[in-house]
């Protein structure tokens, strides 16, 4: 679906490991499953395919979440905006939404395999799958907005599905997770607001 332009951010490479740099020297990072998977690459440019800015930038991952550290690899994320890190070389899930991470158990290889073999399963893209049925798609540099968010009861009923630019969905699962945080199973909160290009 989308391929990442050449590489133009050598450095990074040597910070990686053999498996996700022989990876990216294949295909600078891509956008696979309609939208389903992205894997970001060694680059500057785009902003939303840059592996460096989402683990060394301003706005990196680490910094919205903190649940991350520094040196977890921010290598990818789903349809919805959880996100893949490679931490001491296991792929983990982070749930944007709430900020916890899960360790896959699998390393790169494997989780890319696992991936192949049955992506809606494995990537969790049934709102994707949804999303498509009523016509929509994601393009590049988009991720799928679901709302209200799916930890909420609300949820239960009907959620809209919208495609959104990445930056604006990070911000908002980022936010969405410091703000409940701290708070019990079961807690009455309000509603956080939908982000700008979602409305």
């Amino acid at each position: 679906m989308y391929l990442g332009p050449p590489i133009d951010d050598p450095e990074i490479l040597a910070s990686l490991s053999s498996e996700l740099t022989h990876l990216l020297r294949r295909a600078n990072g891509y956008v696979a499953y309609n939208g389903g998977l992205h894997v970001r690459g060694a680059c500057h440019d785009p902003k939303w395919h840059s592996l460096r800015s989402a683990w060394l930038g301003p706005a990196a991952l680490h910094r919205l979440f903190p649940v991350l550290s520094s040196s977890d690899i921010p290598f990818g994320e789903d349809a919805l905006g959880h996100q893949f890190i490679i931490r001491d070389g296991v792929v983990h899930r982070l749930d944007a939404e709430v900020g916890e991470l899960e360790s896959l158990a699998v390393d790169l290889a494997d989780f890319d395999a696992a991936a192949r073999s049955d992506p809606v399963e494995y990537l969790r893209l049934q709102p994707l799958e949804r999303f498509r049925a009523e016509g929509g798609s994601l393009e590049p540099g988009q991720l799928l907005s679901v709302y209200p968010p799916y930890v909420f009861q609300e949820s239960a009923s009907n959620v809209s599905l919208r495609a959104i630019p990445a930056s604006d969905r990070i911000a908002f699962l980022a936010h969405l997770a410091a703000s409940i945080r701290d708070l019990p199973d079961g807690a009455r909160v309000s509603m956080p607001p939908l982000p700008p290009s979602a409305v």
